[in-house]
């Protein structure tokens, strides 16, 4: 009897940023509903709205998506929208991304054939920064 050993994640990108959440204190108090809305899904807006901390919650959140962008290789660039990625939670509470629209089909084009993607983010802050960190990995496709 041989133990089958589990396949190893192929690592298709990773991303990172670092922003001022004072940067995003004043965009919001300059550009308010016009900013969130233009780069936040609802959401995303929804959560960070109910935080104390209102301005990390989206520095945060700006931050993860800065860092997906990265990871798929392509920016905000090449029909990746901002709103195409989202900062969701996973039952346990773990965040992860949410991909739409050019950000999925490039990740979409990214993934090998018989293999599924998988999103691991690390979101952190300690003010006056907010930092994300984005892992796209490739594992076999369970039948």
């Amino acid at each position: 009897m041989s133990a089958e050993r589990p396949a190893t994640p192929f690592v298709i990108g990773l991303g990172s940023d670092l922003i001022d959440i004072g940067r995003i204190e004043k965009t919001l108090e300059r550009f308010g509903d016009r900013f969130t809305q233009r780069i936040f899904t609802q959401i995303e807006r929804d959560k960070s709205e109910r935080r104390a901390t209102r301005a990390a919650s989206y520095a945060r959140r700006f931050a993860a998506k800065e860092a997906c962008s990265k990871a798929l290789g392509t920016g905000f660039r090449r029909g990746v929208f901002w709103r195409d990625m989202a900062v969701v939670n996973l039952p346990g509470g773990k965040p992860t991304m949410k991909l739409t629209g050019g950000a999925a089909a490039r990740l979409k084009a990214l993934t090998p054939p018989g293999m599924e993607a998988r999103i691991d983010v690390s979101l952190t802050d300690e003010p006056p920064t907010a930092q994300a960190i984005v892992l796209i990995t490739a594992v076999p496709t369970h039948e």
